[in-house]
């Protein structure tokens, strides 16, 4: 399904992609390594990748974001 949905929007919009796994992993994830070729091949074909390294926003104030006090709100991201 993740193919065709690829496959529908290739060449004719623009798709942001976001994941914690390489490209190298994503056959492993996907199960079938032909098909994660073809949908990279797709992906990967005038697209613009940016590696983001860092401390992990989302991790870092984990407690605060998920499980504020009573009298803290939760914000928004």
């Amino acid at each position: 399904m993740f193919f065709q949905l690829i496959k529908k929007f290739y060449g004719q919009t623009s798709v942001i992609i976001t994941s914690n796994k390489g490209p190298e992993e994503w056959g492993e994830i996907l199960g079938d390594t032909a098909i994660t070729t073809a949908i990279l091949d797709r992906i990967l074909h005038k697209s613009e990748v940016l590696a983001l390294d860092g401390d992990s926003y989302r991790l870092k104030h984990r407690q605060t974001i998920f499980s504020p006090g009573e009298d803290q709100p939760i914000k928004p991201y």
